[in-house]
This record gives C-alpha cells, sequence and structure tokens, in this order.
C-alpha cells in the first residue's frame, strides 16, 4: 500500500489511518517519497515545507474527514502561514502571508497533511502550467511530451502521478476543469461564491473565479466542498444555500434529467474526432441509466463572454502585476511575455469598459440561466475540443495576450466550454470517461443550472457507478 498511494481515493485512506492500519506520519513519508521518485519527470511539486507537514502531526491533527492524508496547495491563492508561494512568478517569489485564507483554514480543518505547494501559469491565465519560475514545464504524468492542463496543471500532474490522491485547485476559466480532463481525473467547478475567498480578496475576476479540488473519485470531492462550502466573514454575495450537501446527494442517485448533448463547440464549430465519440459515447450510457437525452446547444452569445473574459482577466492582470511591482519596471526578468502584454492591453482600454465587461458577463449569466429553464436539466459536451496538447504549444513567452486568448488557434479554441459557467456561475464537472487512441486521457463535461450543485454532483457519482475509471491510471502511478 505505502508505494501505491494513487490507488486509493483520500476517504479510503482517512479510514485506513482511522482503523489504525497506517499512521499520518507513514503516508506523509510514502508521498515524499514519491515526489523525490516521480516528481523530477513532471516538476509539479514545488515549495515542499515538511517540517511544517511533521509538526502539524505531532501537534495533533483535527479529527476531520481527511484526518492524516496528504494534501498539496495550488501555489497560487489560497494563502497560509506556513506555506510561502511563488504564485507562478518571478515577480511574486517567495511571498509569505501574515495571516491564513478561510478555505485554507476549512481545508485544514479536515485534517489533511498539507506538505507543499504545486505549479500554476504566471496569473493562472493559461490551460497550461510552464511558468518560468520552476524552471521548466509541468509535463502530464500520461505522456511527458504533452501538458498537464492549467492553471491547476500541477495539482492535476501530482494527483495523476500518484504522488498524493488529492489536491487543491482553483477555476476562473476551466483551470480545474482543464487539468482534470488532461490527466484523467475528476473535477469540479462550484456555483458561483460557494467556497470562501477572503479575506485576501472579495471576489476573483469579477466573481468567475473559484477554489476546487482535483481527484480521483466523485466522494472525495463532495466531502471536501462540504467541509469547505458557505461564504467568509464580509463576503461581497452569498450561493444558494444546499438542501442536504454534496456527500449526501452523491449517497442517492438523481431524479431521471433533461440531457442536451452538445458535439460540437457552444457555437456549432468542429471539435477533435475522437473527443466528439466520446461525448456522443456518454449521451449513450446516460440514455441507458433512463435520462433522456437529445441533441442541444445554448444560443448565448459566446464571443461577447469570451471577450469580456478576456478584458476581465487583462485588467485584474495588470493590477495584480502592477500592485507587485512597487513602482519598478516591468522587465523580462519579472514577469513573463503574456503578463507584460496584457499589462499593455489593459491601458489601452477605456476607464469605463471593465464594468461594461462585467455588465456582459451579468447578461451572458442571464441568457444561460433562460436556456436552462426553458430546456435540459444538464448540458452534455466535451471538457477540451481536442486531446492534451504538446508541451510549449501555449507558453507565455509571447506579446499577444488578446490573440493568445481569443485568435485563431488560441485558448478559446482549445478550451470553449469552461469558461462559459465561470462566466454564468453556474456549477460543471469534468469527468474521466475516454482516452484517446495514443493514450492520452479525454474529458467529458456536465453543467447544471444555477445553485443546482448537489444535482449534478449525483449525477457524476451514478456515472462513475456505471461506468468506473479508477482502474486507469498513468503508468507512472
Amino acid at each position: 500500500m505505502m508505494g501505491d498511494l494513487g490507488a486509493r481515493d483520500a476517504t479510503e485512506l482517512a479510514g485506513m489511518v482511522a482503523s489504525g492500519q497506517v499512521t499520518p506520519t507513514e503516508l506523509l513519508e510514502a508521498a515524499l517519497a514519491a515526489v523525490e521518485a516521480r516528481n523530477p519527470a513532471i516538476n509539479a511539486v514545488v515549495l515542499v515545507q515538511e517540517a511544517a507537514a511533521r509538526r502539524a502531526i505531532a501537534e495533533g491533527l483535527p479529527r476531520g474527514p481527511f484526518r492524516g492524508v496528504p494534501f498539496l496547495l495550488k501555489d497560487l491563492g489560497c494563502e497560509a502561514v506556513d506555506f510561502p508561494g511563488h504564485n507562478g512568478s518571478r515577480l511574486l517569489a517567495n511571498t509569505t502571508y501574515a495571516r491564513d485564507s478561510a478555505i485554507w483554514q476549512r481545508i485544514r480543518a479536515t485534517g489533511v497533511v498539507n506538505f507543499g505547494r504545486t505549479t500554476s501559469p504566471e496569473g493562472g491565465v493559461g490551460t497550461v502550467t510552464e511558468a518560468a519560475v520552476y524552471g521548466g514545464p509541468t509535463r502530464n504524468p500520461w505522456n511527458l511530451d504533452h501538458t498537464s492542463g492549467g492553471s491547476s496543471g500541477g495539482a492535476g500532474a501530482a494527483v495523476a502521478a500518484g504522488i498524493v490522491a488529492f489536491a487543491h485547485g482553483s477555476d476562473g476559466g476551466g483551470s480545474v476543469r482543464i487539468p482534470a480532463s488532461s490527466c484523467g481525473l475528476f473535477g469540479f467547478k462550484s456555483t458561483r461564491a460557494r467556497l470562501p475567498d477572503g479575506p485576501y480578496s472579495g471576489e476573483g475576476w469579477a466573481g468567475m473565479a473559484i477554489d476546487g479540488f482535483l481527484t480521483r473519485s466523485v466522494r472525495d470531492t463532495a466531502i471536501m466542498l462540504d467541509a469547505c462550502e458557505g461564504p467568509d466573514l464580509g463576503a461581497p454575495y452569498v450561493a444558494p444555500p444546499l438542501a442536504h450537501g454534496h456527500a449526501a446527494a452523491v449517497s442517492r442517485p438523481p431524479r431521471r434529467l433533461r440531457i442536451a448533448l452538445c458535439d460540437t463547440t457552444f457555437t456549432g464549430e468542429a471539435i477533435d474526432p475522437e473527443v466528439a465519440q466520446a461525448v456522443r459515447d456518454t449521451a449513450k450510457l446516460l440514455e441507458s441509466l433512463g435520462h433522456h437525452v437529445e441533441p442541444g446547444r445554448p444560443s448565448a452569445d459566446v464571443e461577447m463572454m469570451m471577450r469580456a473574459w478576456t478584458d476581465i482577466v487583462g485588467v485584474g492582470t495588470a493590477l495584480s502585476i502592477q500592485k507587485a511591482l512597487n513602482g519598478r519596471d516591468l522587465t523580462p526578468d519579472l514577469v513573463e511575455g503574456i503578463g507584460r502584454s496584457a499589462c499593455a492591453y489593459a491601458a489601452t482600454l477605456p476607464p469605463t469598459r471593465y464594468l461594461e465587461a462585467v455588465g456582459e458577463i451579468h447578461s451572458f449569466g442571464r441568457q444561460m440561466a433562460s436556456y436552462f429553464a426553458s430546456g435540459p436539466d444538464i448540458l452534455l459536451s466535451a471538457t477540451l475540443a481536442e486531446p492534451p496538447a504538446r508541451v510549449g504549444r501555449y507558453h507565455h513567452n509571447r506579446d499577444d495576450y488578446v490573440n493568445y486568448r481569443v485568435g485563431p488557434g488560441g485558448i478559446f479554441s482549445y478550451s470553449p466550454f469552461c469558461a462559459v459557467f465561470n462566466a454564468s456561475g453556474q456549477p460543471a464537472a469534468s469527468l474521466p470517461l475516454a482516452q484517446s487512441a495514443s493514450g492520452l486521457p479525454i474529458g467529458i463535461h456536465l453543467a447544471a443550472s444555477y445553485g443546482n450543485d448537489e444535482e449534478l454532483i449525483a449525477l457524476c457519482a451514478e456515472i462513475e457507478s456505471a461506468a468506473p475509471w479508477t482502474a486507469r491510471r498513468a503508468a507512472m502511478a
């Protein structure tokens, strides 16, 4: 067991700790050994704080649902006193924190043993994780020539490689679901404001960004979400309340649902044939479970949303960079090309554009709400338009932020589905249901109406039971 953490989910490991079959120290040492053996190939785990992890064990772990299970924080946000961060940037390297974030306080209360951080791209604006501050790209454990995704690419790679059973991530445009798809994992993006943002920020990217987790099982995500959900003190807005909780929803099948099948992009463009077939195969599975499936896609203005997303994130990126520069020059040794060009682009926008873009995002959310109100319960699509990209294809060493996001062959062409639900605020998930002929994972995307997290995660659990995926693992794991 000690050499094969990746074969068990976090819930099972926590049960083994509770029953005395294994100790938290033994699990930590196994995870550290896995870092030593596997991390050099994938470059996923950074800023290891072994002493902090051992101290937490020695002082007594909280008796939460994951007591004693090794864990990793994404190196972007999730501020924690004991865990400094680079935040994916040389400009922010070795940042320390005076107080813990609300999300880390809740994660820590589950009893996890956190021992480090995982890589992220600078600013979290990419679908790959290749930040210069880490000395090289993060690679996919399934095939080292391909990306593990982004921006929670280090988290996805660490879990897929069997270093940890689950890890923290965050999702502002697909940053949990894209690595989940790329690495053969489960990733869930909650309804807007379901999880706390404070005290370091009031909201992320106009409410589009939210924390989350990369897991091997639906139940691990559900239990962790229940432990972390709810507003923190002074939150500007809150998500609709849950009826019974995510874990309770996992334990019982959902009602039979109306499901819209979209095997193209939401604007009708063709996607990779293998990926499209995986979507259709999932539709057949859902029909076999008694759900009603028919073709459909939303009529919302996706192109408007994508441009508004790009402007909001560009302004947010520029603001954070300028604040961190603190009067220093914006030079290539401090900030990568995409970040510098985001600053240059933000400077060209009129002062009113940010609020206009936020208004467009809100309008888009209403369009999507109208579609679900009069149409399906669930929208089924791919997570990515193709299997995981090769390393280097979406690197940040360029000066074309807008083209990088919305230009031909850019990020939104590669990932045309995920950001839609960050903008609308709706819950969405990526399920590891398929593989390409070359052996790369293919994620299937499901989204539900605003606030309907419980029904969505219940459906994910039903699919997991009908088509288990845990036996499919990267050879490295």
